[in-house]
């Protein structure tokens, strides 16, 4: 009896370690790392895109090595599909056009090989999204005030140009800056809708978005609104769809926005200052909703800082959770890395990328201590390293 218990005993622990070691098996292993792409403005610090390589375990950075040769980059996409990344030019001024420029990524180096490069349509591009189905890139001009839609070609290289959208002021009010100043363009999650800040017109315009056709065509209702003066600059989606953040340049605010999935409306909700106490100078630049929807970080230059918000996924709403400083000059861009472990703070006017680590029960961010130095960076991208 003595035995045969054993030999039970036995098969069953046979049993249990095949079973979880299948278990184990079936798993998709978690990235280790995760490549780092930095637009920066070119100078004598910088000639184009550069790249790193995050450690997810550690935060740590490598070295950054140029990998595109390319006129300020200042800010980048990627393709869903993670084989291509787009990069706007930001040039041109009064009449001459900006551009934008495909790359396509080695996915085991993390090189960028050039495609070619299509006309922004205005001059002094600033921002740039992929739409969701990945067959356009939309983008924004902030000198020119308009829009543009760029399809994606099979091979990740850019078409002509489909549909360009001229803003013109609006405000019928004296001493209001008449330029639209197009400062971000993103697209909701169901890709139906286009959203476009237009700092000049303290806006945030909604477009109908057809992928298939590259078109975008004003919607009804056309726009959602923020204070007068308040200068709408770059805006998060939520992961819900239900909400969308957009922060605000000229008066350092937050405005939180309910979504109609149904007809892309925008409705306040509420609005909240991104410093403590008022800062000559100070403007707001970048926001990020965390990968969880817990959480709303927003840059602040002149204080410096990147401010904290915890999200009610019930309402919207938001509570201030911190103020935590960048450790370098102009905060630009910030990003957050997809496992939603890390933020990286690009300090434009220090030349440096700093690495936090997020707290994922109340979303503080704690200094690393890992740094690289890059010249002016402004935008930051992540791609997995496989």
């Amino acid at each position: 009896m003595e035995i045969i218990s054993r030999r039970c005993l036995l098969a069953s622990l046979l049993s249990l370690l095949v079973v979880t070691g299948c278990q184990s098996a079936s798993k998709p292993a978690a990235p280790g790392s995760m490549f780092v792409y930095v637009g920066t403005y070119t100078s004598k610090q910088s000639k184009g895109i550069y790249r790193s390589r995050l450690d997810l375990a550690t935060g740590g950075l490598a070295q950054p090595e140029l990998v595109a040769e390319s006129a300020n980059p200042t800010y980048l996409a990627v393709h869903p599909s993670q084989k291509f990344l787009y990069a706007i030019n930001e040039t041109g001024s009064g009449a001459k056009a900006g551009a934008v420029s495909a790359f396509a990524i080695d996915a085991k180096t993390g090189g960028l090989t050039a495609l070619n490069q299509q006309t922004a349509g205005g001059a002094g591009p600033c921002h740039l999204v992929v739409d969701g189905a990945g067959k356009n890139v939309l983008l924004a001009n902030y000198g020119g005030g308009s829009i543009e839609s760029v399809p994606i070609k099979a091979d990740g290289s850019l078409a002509e140009p489909v549909t360009f959208i001229q803003q013109t002021d609006d405000s019928g009010k004296p001493g209001r800056p008449r330029e639209p100043r197009a400062h971000c363009i993103v697209v909701d999650g169901a890709n139906r809708f286009a959203y476009v800040c237009y700092a000049g017109l303290d806006k945030v315009m909604i477009y109908k978005f057809d992928s298939a056709k590259g078109t975008l065509v004003p919607n009804d209702p056309p726009w959602g609104t923020v204070k007068p003066g308040a200068g709408p600059r770059h805006q998060s989606m939520h992961p819900s769809g239900r909400f969308t953040y957009v922060i605000n340049e000229t008066d350092s605010t937050l405005t939180a926005f309910a979504c109609d999935s149904a007809s892309g409306a925008l409705k306040e909700i509420e609005t909240h200052p991104t410093l403590p106490a008022p800062v000559p100078g100070n403007s707001t630049a970048e926001i990020e909703v965390h990968p969880s929807g817990k959480f709303v970080y927003g840059s602040n230059r002149g204080h410096d800082s990147i401010v904290v918000f915890a999200i009610d996924q019930a309402t919207g709403r938001l509570t201030f959770v911190e103020h935590q400083k960048t450790q370098g000059k102009t905060p630009r861009n910030f990003a957050i890395d997809p496992s939603g472990t890390f933020l990286l703070a690009a300090n434009q006017n220090s030349d440096t990328v700093v690495v936090f680590r997020i707290d994922q029960k109340t979303g503080k961010l704690t200094p690393t201590g890992h740094t690289i130095e890059v010249g002016a960076p402004v935008a930051l991208k992540f791609v997995p390293v496989k």
